[in-house]
């Protein structure tokens, strides 16, 4: 009975050929390679590479620039306790004024806007014109030939004096009066040497105690200018 049982179970069993397994999967085709693909891989693990050192190297250039530490209004001189140093990254697409810089800064520049605590001062932010002071107007007055001296030009420092007709009854003599002794000519239309020439106009900076006096002697063409020394008082 046993060697029939074993016999049968042998002949019920499944034939199979090859090695175990090889009759359940499929053959896999051919892998296709594509060494273009795998340059550009290359190359733009190159470039990101080359990225990143870039930017660690221009992290570590660092220049050392002015930091505005408390408010200056516009036109005023930035003093040293308003300027501190703090170190940034350079770029030259900003033009930072540098810490060592400072010493021409108070001398030549003045601010062109209102700087403020914290603000990284660049060239933008500062002129090298002269800017009225709190306390300081531009008047303009119309000069005829014999009010004002010749050779007159911007720049020059010079004393206002009120020259109209009238008389007083008291003095009987024609009324001379110092409007400004000392104020800087800021502008000139016209040319001052040409004798005979009228109506030169120019423009005067002054104090707004002076201005009001200048003004109304300036309406009625009773102004004569003349130079002084730009160190008197």
């Amino acid at each position: 009975m046993k060697t029939r049982d074993r016999a049968a179970a042998q002949a019920n069993r499944p034939v199979t050929t090859g090695a175990p397994g090889v009759a359940d999967r499929l053959p896999a085709p051919p892998r296709e390679r594509k060494p273009a693909l795998a340059a550009l891989a290359v190359l733009l693990i190159l470039v990101g590479a080359l990225g990143a050192a870039t930017l660690v190297l221009r992290a570590g250039d660092r220049i050392e620039v002015i930091k505005i530490t408390e408010r200056v209004p516009a036109g005023q001189p930035i003093p040293d306790s308003a300027m501190a140093p703090v170190l940034v990254a350079e770029d030259e697409a900003v033009s930072y004024v540098r810490w060592g810089q400072r010493g021409a800064l108070a001398e030549d520049y003045r601010p062109a806007v209102d700087l403020v605590a914290g603000t990284l001062l660049v060239g933008e932010m500062l002129t090298t014109d002269e800017t009225l002071g709190s306390d300081e107007v531009i008047v303009g007055v119309s000069l005829r030939a014999g009010q004002f001296p010749s050779g007159l030009k911007a720049g020059d420092s010079v004393a206002a004096y009120w020259v109209g007709d009238e008389r007083t009854a008291e003095e009987g003599a024609a009324r001379e009066t110092v409007i400004a002794e000392r104020v800087k000519v800021e502008n000139i239309f016209g040319e001052s040497d040409v004798a005979g020439r009228n109506n030169l106009a120019v423009t005067l900076r002054v104090s707004r105690g002076e201005a009001p006096d200048l003004a109304r002697a300036a309406s009625g063409g009773d102004v004569s200018l003349v130079i002084v020394s730009s160190g008197t008082s």
